[in-house]
């Protein structure tokens, strides 16, 4: 009888330690794993921050949310909150929205993979604050594109304010 009530709390043990260590991962609906590399070029991929921007535009939260995969992630430049829900990311842009910002790419780096494409560089906002001011934002920024259901959709964005002053280049005389 020890012998069982032994056995029968290791095997516990070992049990609950499995658990701690397993994390549950939710079913993904990506298709990309599947379907042959859909072809797609660095011009098509710089296109789609111009549609992200297009959709800034808009100044609805709905239309700038439904470019990002059902389950992306935005580390988003004027919040210090990881979005990691379509109803997260959407309430950011809801108060992001307000100071009607435009974005303008400075430098960027694109790379393309199976499916997967992404837009690394630098850009700058404009965004514009109470009593009309209008304010210049420098950001750094990540976007990772996946092709999914047939369509490119935002996995992953990261936008930062730039750590340094950039200082300005004197005019010359």
């Amino acid at each position: 009888m020890k012998k069982i009530f032994v056995a029968f709390c290791v095997f516990s043990a070992i049990s609950l330690s499995t658990q701690a260590e397993t994390k549950f991962i939710p079913p993904h609906a990506e298709t990309h794993n599947s379907v042959v590399c859909v072809k797609t070029t660095e011009t098509e991929i710089a296109a789609m921050f111009d549609e992200w921007n297009a959709a800034l535009a808009t100044l609805d939260a709905h239309n700038v949310a439904m470019l990002y995969a059902h389950d992306a992630v935005l580390l988003p430049t004027i919040s210090n909150k990881p979005r990691t829900t379509h109803d997260e990311i959407e309430d950011y842009f809801v108060h992001f929205l307000a100071k009607k910002p435009q974005g303008k790419i400075d430098w960027r780096i694109i790379n393309i993979g199976c499916n997967t494409a992404s837009d690394t560089g630098l850009y700058t906002f404009t965004l514009h604050e109470k009593h009309g001011k209008v304010k210049k934002v420098a950001a750094r920024y990540s976007f990772v594109y996946e092709y999914d259901d047939d369509q490119w959709l935002i996995e992953h964005h990261h936008s930062s304010v730039m750590p340094e002053k950039i200082k300005k280049q004197k005019k010359a005389i």
